[in-house]
């Protein structure tokens, strides 16, 4: 697994293989990540990267949030609550030398407290799959407070997500076994 872009393109991030099952850790693939980044960056909805604020939630490897920053992203804040997961993405922080601009936080990310820092313009969610996590960390970072106005949310799932009315779909699109849908946050 590597970042496929911008100014850490090529940096080789830990490897943890096909997932780990019991960490519940699936990461996002190369192929995936490109695809969702060329999303973003070339969509007809603007780009959002530039200084955004990111928020990884189901962080897993750190993979989206350090790719992300390499981009052009000013911050990635990391949500998983693994202790597996928590040792990869402190691990490839520092492979990336992105400590000053990253936070990481051990919280469920479907029980997110309020948010006591700035809002993120860019939100990830990767959970496991079929589970109904997604919908209930989005709705918790809508009430804590951790979603700027016209925040941009990227979501992984299997199946298609159930997302909220607060948010108005830009694009929807599979690859292999995942699918990838693109939100933003209404602006009042």
């Amino acid at each position: 697994m590597r970042i496929v872009g911008g100014t850490l393109r090529g940096l080789k991030l830990a490897d943890v293989g096909a997932g780990d099952a019991t960490a519940h850790l699936r990461p996002t693939t190369d192929r995936v990540r490109e695809a969702v980044f060329n999303l973003l960056v070339n969509g007809t909805h603007g780009n959002p990267l530039p200084g955004a604020r990111v928020l990884d939630l189901f962080a897993g490897t750190g993979a989206l949030g350090l790719e992300a920053l390499s981009r052009g992203a000013g911050h990635a804040t990391f949500v998983d609550n693994g202790a597996k997961a928590q040792a990869l993405i402190r691990g490839n922080v520092a492979k990336a030398r992105a400590e000053g601009a990253t936070a990481l936080l051990r919280q469920d990310a479907t029980r997110l407290a309020a948010n006591r820092d700035a809002p993120f313009g860019l939100v990830f969610v990767d959970p496991p799959y079929a589970l109904g996590l997604g919908e209930r960390a989005v709705a918790s970072a809508l009430q804590g407070g951790w979603l700027a106005p016209g925040a941009v949310l990227v979501w992984e799932e299997s199946r298609q997500p159930l997302v909220p009315a607060p948010f108005v779909l830009l694009d929807r699109r599979r690859y292999g076994d995942t699918l990838v849908t693109l939100a933003r946050l209404s602006q009042a």
